[in-house]
């Protein structure tokens, strides 16, 4: 119970920056929509190209956040050698990356379908190789267990980056029509779409200041044999990386491309869009998670065999899973108004769409199995499966039944590799999960999502009311069973 505390408390302190700020990112989601009305596809563009940037986030960290806690853990390795390889090879690859783009802007411009606007996709090479280099730092940070930094500069960028969008996309236009000297030397309000490529890019490069710290120290050079055991290691991380931010995006980039009338595609893409990030939530809470997890696991793997631990957190990491689909279900009319009304007819995939991000995070506790037994290549092969099964659902049903499909498709490309993984997970490394405890929480949280959803209730207050005391239930059928409120440290105080 103790190691499942520590896990606890670090997901709190490294989700804060994760959910905080997405929840801060949500009133940048209202203004989006408010700006770019649905009819004019600006936000499919948005949604468009940042799918392009985090494909290749992560082809430029090669997998190196997890290759880095790997080897920076096991014994008889320097950690300052780990960090330093990581650096220098991610940090290559991403000045090669943008001398690359930058030569051949025009043609990638125009292969990506953008040959108007170039200078989006310049910032977007600029963005992604920023990006991935601080991803390195970043895990520095969590392996050095130091949240308190780590959240400061997430919180730091998020704001800031609301902040800029906020002066581009609504200080500006006002000021643009009150008082135009003052904003007309620099400003063009027919560039509203390319001042969020803007505002990302200068946080990323104040970001990088803040790093300077966790950039000396220590000696760059690179140790040739380590670096080989790292790459052969951290590689299928990368193809199953690769495939697995796929199976998130491939829907977005590919979806432009599906449709006769490529305006059409993006206005559906923005919908779809705009819905999903009501479902982020869920999103929200297994980036939290993991970001403590993984250090956690392999830190308590050189102590030795803690296969219960590792079941414990699983079904913890269900049940709360489950109470935040319900919660965000629940409380649905309200909610919806994080995107503009002319985006409302996308909500019916919110609930699917949530439904494949809890496939996505049992996916993630599972395969630590291969992992520990560095055996990652099984990691690349199911996710190889998981985006066929991805793109051939999108291709096939996408024209026939827009973005419902691309929801569905999730659900099922995450459905397979989670049970892959599973079975296969068993036998290569055997952990005895609560299956039938896991089962009963997946019941009582469909049977009130069902109740929820049976009842037709006008008022909007009574409505609301009735599902949170269908949502009471559930925590407390979870605090009699799992959390016993004796063993809350704050809580007992008090009692006692």
């Amino acid at each position: 119970m103790a190691n499942l505390k520590s896990l606890a408390k670090d997901t709190a302190l490294y989700g804060l920056s994760s959910i905080v700020g997405r929840f801060l990112n949500y009133f940048l989601v209202p203004l989006y929509t408010a700006v770019l009305p649905a009819a004019t596809g600006g936000y499919g563009v948005v949604s468009n190209v940042y799918a392009y940037t985090a494909l290749i986030l992560v082809l430029l960290t090669f997998g190196m956040e997890t290759g880095f806690f790997r080897f920076a853990n096991k014994s008889g390795e320097d950690p300052k050698q780990v960090y330093a390889n990581a650096l220098l090879f991610v940090g290559g690859l991403c000045v090669f990356f943008v001398v690359f783009g930058f030569a051949f802007l025009p043609q990638i411009s125009s292969l990506l379908a953008y040959p108007d606007h170039p200078d989006y996709v310049g910032m977007m090479i600029l963005v992604v190789a920023l990006d991935s280099f601080q991803c390195i730092p970043y895990a520095y940070l969590r392996y050095k267990k130091r949240p308190l930094k780590f959240v400061f500069i997430k919180m730091l960028n998020i704001i800031g980056n609301i902040c800029l969008n906020l002066f581009f996309l609504l200080l500006c236009p006002y000021l643009y029509k009150v008082a135009p000297d003052t904003v007309n030397w620099f400003y063009d309000p027919d560039y509203l779409v390319g001042y969020i490529f803007v505002s990302n890019l200068i946080m990323c490069v104040i970001q990088m200041f803040f790093f300077i710290p966790e950039l000396r120290g220590f000696v760059y050079r690179m140790d040739k044999k380590l670096m080989k055991r790292m790459l052969s290691y951290s590689f299928p991380i990368l193809v199953f990386g690769v495939v697995g931010i796929l199976n998130q995006t491939i829907d977005k980039i590919i979806y432009p491309f599906l449709f006769e009338d490529r305006r059409e595609g993006l206005v559906q893409l923005g919908i779809y869009s705009a819905a999903s990030k009501i479902a982020m939530v869920m999103a929200v809470f297994t980036q939290a998670f993991r970001y403590a997890y993984e250090p956690f696991v392999f830190g308590k793997n050189k102590e030795g065999d803690n296969r219960e631990v590792y079941a414990g957190a699983m079904k913890f990491f269900f049940i709360f899973s489950l109470l935040a689909f319900l919660a965000v279900m629940f409380y649905m009319d309200i909610l919806r108004y994080i995107i503009a009304p002319d985006y409302w007819e996308g909500l019916s995939v919110v609930a699917i769409v949530m439904g494949a991000e809890i496939f996505k995070g049992i996916y993630f506790n599972l395969s630590f199995w291969y992992k520990l037994t560095d055996e990652t290549r099984w990691g690349a092969y199911f996710s190889l499966i998981g985006c066929a099964v991805l793109l051939v659902l999108n291709i096939w049903l996408v024209p026939l039944y827009g973005y419902v499909a691309s929801a569905w498709a999730a659900v099922s490309g995450y459905g397979v590799i989670t049970l892959l993984s599973y079975f296969i997970g068993q036998k290569k490394y055997p952990i005895h999960y609560p299956l039938k405890d896991m089962a009963v929480y997946l019941l009582l949280a469909m049977v009130l999502f069902a109740v929820g959803e049976a009842f037709t209730i006008e008022n909007l207050f009574v409505r609301l009311a009735f599902r949170t005391v269908l949502l009471l239930l559930f925590v407390a059928y979870t605090v009699k069973k799992d959390l016993p409120l004796r063993n809350i440290p704050l809580i007992n105080r008090f009692v006692r």
